[in-house]
């Protein structure tokens, strides 16, 4: 039945996105049009899911001020996390940071074309262009989620992995706030993409934890930044 159900979220997410996407190729057209581009995916996500019966439940540490920019850094288990990612950032304004291969996919090529920003972490300059332009959307005042584990484990149960520098590195450099955030039971519903193990109807608990500033931090404090937001996720997650 989980593999059935796999098949029936499958199904869903691109029923859904088949209505969604002629609204969304007229508004990437135009730069400006790109926060409507996040509102209709947080629709699509948020319909897609509800259809066979996943729901999000988020828990805030303390209330977010959506006017200000973030770096967001959640754990990554699930494909499901992307939609709960894009519930969460209530102004629309945001980007994904997400690998490469993201561009060859139909659902999520035309995010990756024009909101999203691909990388490719075995290139250097690569992910020196994607760190460039993340940079931008920050200066813009558009927010970026970056699941600084770079990919979802690939043991099950997952485990935290260790996280990647550059998220923390570019916070600080840019004095933006990391927003952490802890998801301890969606791989529970669907673990990856669900292919393997199939999938559930159920409920993913999110626990947003409290802005972690970066003003007054140095270059030299990027290693126990990267340290200590680890350590505030990996605590909601046993």
């Amino acid at each position: 039945m989980r593999k059935v159900h796999c098949y029936l979220y499958i199904t869903s997410v691109a029923l859904t996105y088949a209505v969604a996407f002629p609204f969304l190729y007229l508004l990437s057209r135009n730069k400006r049009n790109y926060k409507h581009m996040n509102a209709i995916r947080r629709t699509w996500g948020l319909v897609s899911s509800l259809l066979v019966g996943v729901f999000y439940s988020f828990e805030y540490e303390a209330p977010i001020d959506w006017n200000r920019t973030y770096i967001i850094c959640p754990n990554h288990t699930s494909n499901l996390d992307i939609t709960a990612m894009t519930i969460l950032v209530r102004n629309n304004q945001h980007s994904f940071m997400g690998k490469e291969e993201l561009l060859n996919n139909f659902i999520t090529r035309l995010f990756f074309k024009t909101v999203d920003i691909p990388v490719n972490r075995k290139s250097k300059m690569s992910s020196y262009r994607a760190f460039k332009k993340a940079s931008e959307a920050l200066a813009e005042g558009t927010s970026v989620i970056i699941f600084p584990e770079g990919r979802i484990p690939h043991q099950y149960p997952p485990q935290l992995h260790e996280f990647k520098n550059g998220p923390f590195r570019m916070a600080i450099e840019l004095k933006i706030p990391i927003i952490p955030v802890s998801s301890p039971d969606t791989w529970q519903v669907l673990w990856d993409t669900g292919l393997k193990y199939g999938s559930k109807p159920g409920i993913c608990h999110i626990f947003v934890h409290k802005p972690v500033e970066t003003a007054g931090l140095t270059d030299d404090d990027a290693d126990e930044l990267r340290d200590r937001v680890h350590a505030i996720i990996q605590n909601k997650l046993v």
